[in-house]
């Protein structure tokens, strides 16, 4: 009796864990189902409602962080002694300074007494935070300094925007290699090989672009024209000089010009309304003059016959 006892718990305390097993895994599943499938919806959306809105303010924040991208490009005229000379140091200067010469021409000019004079043209590129400082060495082996401009352009909006451009396509492209790996027909595959093709092509744009940007405003350039003393001499001839003649003819014509432009114009914006104002009642006040005039005289000759006609005897 004892043993049957024994061997029915036994199988009783078999029987409680075998079920203890098989009901666990559907407990489990029942208490995750909720969870990822509407149990605690508001919950996880508003995790994922607060992850979007984190990215948002991390990537506005990164925009405002970004730094300025600015291309900046100089020109400059100068006289010198010796053009080819100049030339040359200019270039040697732009690799000292880590830049290099973009290209370089030196030829000869005739000035206006027929002398054939030398002349360069030269451009660099030098680092954008040296740009102040090649020109301050260019400007200090010059004589003269026949003009100067500094032009910069800031490209960070379009080099933000291209960044944003190249992100999306590169997810469409891991998208594409992703589906074509999947497709099983050829028609598919050859589909979305064309489209990953174009996408491809869209992005070696874009990089280049951005590649474009990113030398530009690392690099500054800075264009050079040198002259020769003797190209911007004035012309002699035995002392005389015609061009400073021809100057001083030009500027008084000029000055003359001047005058009479600004006698027109004080004419025609002062004098013209002033006349205009007062002309109108100096005419009414005439007009009035006249009138009180005309009417005293009327009077007068109407008593002078009243006069005449009493003493002129009754026939």
């Amino acid at each position: 009796m004892l043993k049957k006892m024994l061997i029915l718990i036994t199988l009783l305390m078999l029987t409680l864990t075998a079920c203890a097993v098989r009901s666990s895994p559907e407990m489990i599943f029942e208490e995750a189902a909720p969870r990822a499938m509407g149990g605690n919806s508001d919950t996880i959306y508003w995790e994922e409602e607060k992850s979007v809105s984190t990215d948002m303010e991390s990537s506005l924040s990164s925009e405002e962080q970004t730094e300025r991208m600015v291309i900046k490009n100089a020109d400059l005229s100068i006289v010198v002694e010796e053009p080819s000379q100049s030339m040359d140091a200019i270039g040697k200067m732009a690799e000292d300074m880590g830049g290099f010469i973009v290209s370089s021409y030196l030829y000869q000019t005739e000035t206006d007494n027929g002398v054939s004079v030398p002349r360069a043209s030269i451009t660099i590129r030098v680092p954008s935070g040296r740009l102040n400082s090649a020109l301050d060495q260019i400007k200090s082996g010059a004589g003269r300094i026949l003009s100067e401009n500094i032009s910069g352009e800031d490209v960070t909006r379009e080099y933000t925007d291209l960044g944003s451009r190249l992100r999306n396509l590169e997810n469409a492209e891991a998208q594409l290699i992703e589906i074509m790996d999947n497709a099983t027909k050829t028609e598919d595959v050859l589909s979305v090989y064309n489209q990953l093709v174009e996408v491809q092509e869209e992005i070696e744009v874009i990089t280049g672009q951005m590649q474009y940007y990113e030398r530009s405003a690392a690099l500054s350039a800075i264009s050079v024209d040198i002259q020769a003393n003797e190209a911007v001499q004035p012309l002699t001839i035995g002392g005389w000089q015609p061009v400073g003649v021809a100057k001083r003819a030009i500027q008084a014509l000029i000055n003359a010009l001047k005058f009479f432009g600004n006698t027109a114009i004080w004419l025609i914006l002062f004098l013209l309304p002033v006349v205009l104002i007062l002309y109108f009642p100096v005419r009414w006040l005439w007009k009035g003059i006249k009138c009180i005039f005309k009417s005293k005289k009327g009077k007068k000759k109407e008593i002078a016959k009243e006069k005449g006609e009493e003493q002129t005897p009754k026939e």
